[in-house]
């Protein structure tokens, strides 16, 4: 089976060493980001299998991030988005930019695990 490749964006330095050390022990090829500009610059590389991106970073949003894929990109690459602030608000728009899931803080891993999965066969 071919490694597929996870780009994680999250702020928050703990939680994306967490995520990514589960990531990686299910086999995942885990390229991390703590802000949106570095985020940027590795889309501008490479486009991931499927991204797991908070929705408050610094620089360039979330929902920046899924405009930017969707639209400047032209990816259809799964996005799921997490976020403490899961108001009706930020979920809405995250959906409407073209995000595929969500998922609240606190995330539990082995269900960020199962959506990742779901995504990527639906994608496939």
């Amino acid at each position: 089976m071919e490694t597929k490749q996870l780009l994680l964006a999250e702020d928050d330095e703990m939680l994306a060493s967490l995520l990514d050390y589960r990531l990686r022990k299910d086999g995942y090829d885990v390229c991390v980001s703590h802000n949106g500009k570095s985020v940027k610059e590795n889309l501008q590389k490479r486009i991931p299998d499927a991204i797991v991106c908070d929705i408050m970073m610094p620089y360039f949003s979330g929902i920046e991030l899924v405009d930017y894929v969707r639209n400047d990109l032209k990816s259809n690459v799964p996005i799921i988005m997490i976020s403490s602030a899961s108001n009706d608000e930020n979920i809405l728009s995250a959906f409407e930019m073209g995000a595929n899931d969500f998922v609240p803080k606190p995330v539990s891993p082995t269900e960020l695990l199962a959506r990742i999965t779901k995504e990527l066969k639906r994608s496939a």
